[in-house]
């Protein structure tokens, strides 16, 4: 009985994980899109002022997001380590029962 357990909590741990994936490529395939068309709006209506800092900031400033949210989903063993959560969830839990004998 345990062991069917443990194998649903992995599966729906895989299965949230996977729900958070598709967020981060829905995100940027949204920004692909969005910013393609404000590139070509930019382009066919500035002339000589297409390298103007108002027309990319948005492009800009939003890609920015994209590359916190990449490192968010992906890359959060870059800063952390990679057992970095469960360590910092033993190490409160530790510390809350210590506190609370």
């Amino acid at each position: 009985m345990e062991n069917q357990i443990l194998k649903d909590l992995r599966y729906y741990a895989a299965q949230n994980r996977v729900k958070i994936i598709k967020g981060f490529y829905v995100h940027l395939t949204v920004y692909v899109i969005v910013n393609s068309i404000l590139i070509f709006q930019i382009h066919s209506n500035s002339g000589n002022d297409f390298w103007r800092w108002e027309s990319f900031s948005s492009i800009l400033f939003w890609g920015v997001g994209i590359v916190a949210h990449g490192a968010n989903v992906f890359g959060s063993h870059l800063f952390f380590g990679k057992n970095w959560k469960e360590r910092k969830i033993k190490e409160l839990m530790e510390k809350d029962k210590k506190t609370n004998l």
